[in-house]
């Protein structure tokens, strides 16, 4: 329903849609978020810059999992694919549990395009990460690095599994065999 109103607001002024996105109510905020995913994926790279300033500029409303989650694979990755990455490393170093999300997730858009060098860098700053919803998202995009390139995903698990906490290891193997996954849990690799 909220995609579906997304699609009918996404000319909402812009000062309308700050107002949305600074809403104490999540399904509000999301519905921002959603307007400006319309806005752009639809719109040329100015207007696409637009809408990454603006989205920086106000992280402290992307303030959950699903927020991010909803938001910035095509707000982050889609702008950031044609330009300077480098706006990544300091979301992923951030204080700000959000914004380190925000950097692993915005990855997802690369990934779909087979371009993986940007989440395994993430993914290396992140592993002493504190926080179970860095570890689940970090886990989620080897997963789907995975499901291109095996090759890579596994490279990176042979370095870092033994170091990796261990719900975003499990996140990064649930798609291997059972014997493959024991291999890695165990820090083995005669799988």
């Amino acid at each position: 329903m909220l995609r579906k109103l997304a699609a009918e607001f996404r000319a909402l002024p812009e000062d309308e849609m700050l107002s949305l996105l600074g809403s104490e109510f999540h399904e509000a905020r999301l519905l921002a978020l959603l307007i400006l995913v319309q806005v752009a994926t639809k719109g040329d790279q100015v207007m696409k810059r637009r809408v990454y300033d603006l989205y920086l500029e106000n992280t402290r409303f992307v303030d959950n999992w699903d927020l991010v989650d909803s938001s910035a694979r095509e707000i982050v990755g889609g702008y950031l694919h044609d330009t300077d990455r480098g706006p990544l490393c300091r979301l992923a170093l951030s204080e700000s549990l959000w914004e380190r999300r925000i950097a692993i997730i915005a990855a997802h858009y690369f990934i779909a395009r087979h371009d993986h060098a940007e989440t395994i860098a993430i993914s290396e700053m992140l592993l002493e990460d504190p926080h179970d919803l860095i570890h689940k998202a970090t886990g989620w995009m080897l997963r789907e690095v995975g499901k291109r390139d095996r090759v890579t995903l596994e490279a990176f698990l042979k370095k870092h599994c033994r170091a990796m906490p261990r719900t975003m290891l499990w996140y990064a193997i649930e798609r291997f065999s059972a014997e493959v996954r024991q291999g890695y849990l165990k820090g083995s690799f005669d799988t």
